[in-house]
């Protein structure tokens, strides 16, 4: 069965390039069908519970991850049914109808609409997490494999962590790739920072609220394959600023014609305010544009105002 996922571009930032006094890589996985590079664990996922037996999809996000569960039910002439938290945005609920799946508004936040989507899940029916499934991260490992193929081995690579999916999928794609020795600079916003706050306690924790704007980075708790990996792997956590974050997201719209959300811009975010941990690095630096399917161009520039 052909993945769901696309092969993305690899391009060289000529305006970070400059900033970095290095070349800075963008793996523009913003660009995938479904807006984030979620579709490569998630269809992925769906591919393989549907040769399992599963004739329905569940799931708990409102953000990417469902976007790439119900995109994946489309092509796979699956059913998808999401539950998205009532903060989840009108854009987003939208995106989700628009792509055909049933969506259900529940609680206040994603753990009540998590509850709800499992126990929703019928004999029939697999569930799909958001981040926290061991079919995800292969996937997610395509994106290294991409890039190793393109013949780049970066000095580094930066990302944005929200649960810990795309991080646990990059270190299991630089490790099948040779490159098991390259440091991840591991990026979460102000208000967000759960895998910060796990390092620092040596152990899993949760955080008490999300406060960050950044919401696909609103895991109160990363999943136990990112803190180990963590722990294994050369990473420096960094936290930047909403604000920090919003700039990112601007400078990349008016440099590369590509709108993302702040999650993504995140990862970014480090680059513009010149990071002195990324001066021990040397070579080439790798940045994953993770995407955001339902970021605006109006709503990055309301950010940015209110944000000054």
């Amino acid at each position: 069965m052909a993945p769901l996922h696309l092969n993305t571009p690899l391009v060289e930032s000529a305006p970070l390039s400059r900033l970095a006094g290095r070349r800075v890589w963008l793996k523009l996985d913003a660009l995938q069908p479904s807006g984030s590079f979620k579709i490569r664990g998630v269809g992925r996922a769906c591919q393989t519970y549907l040769e399992r037996g599963a004739r329905g999809f569940v799931s708990s996000s409102g953000g990417n991850a469902g976007l790439a569960v119900a995109y994946a039910g489309r092509c796979l002439g699956v059913p998808v049914r999401v539950v998205v938290p009532k903060t989840s945005t009108a854009r987003a609920r939208e995106l989700l109808a628009a792509e055909g799946a049933e969506v259900t508004v529940h609680g206040d936040s994603w753990v009540e609409a998590n509850a709800l989507a499992q126990s929703l899940v019928g004999p029939n029916d697999a569930f799909v997490h958001p981040f926290d499934d061991p079919l995800l991260w292969p996937g997610h490992a395509t994106l290294i494999d991409e890039v190793a193929a393109s013949g780049l081995r970066p000095g580094a690579v930066l990302l944005s962590v929200g649960g810990g999916g795309l991080f646990s999928g990059v270190v299991e794609g630089l490790a099948r790739n040779g490159m098991a020795d390259v440091p991840v600079f591991a990026v979460e916003t102000d208000g967000a920072a759960s895998l910060q706050a796990s390092l620092k306690a040596g152990q899993l924790v949760s955080l008490e609220a999300i406060t960050s704007i950044a919401t696909s980075l609103g895991a109160k708790q990363v999943c136990r394959q990112a803190f180990e990996l963590a722990r294994s792997h050369p990473v420096t956590g960094l936290v930047v600023s909403d604000a920090d974050a919003v700039r990112a997201c601007v400078r990349l719209m008016d440099d590369h014609r590509l709108v993302v959300e702040p999650a993504c811009g995140a990862a970014l975010a480090p680059l513009h305010r010149g990071e002195p941990a990324l001066a021990s690095v040397e070579g080439d630096l790798l940045v994953i544009v993770c995407g955001g399917a339902t970021a605006t161009a109006a709503q990055l520039l309301a950010w940015s105002e209110s944000l000054r």
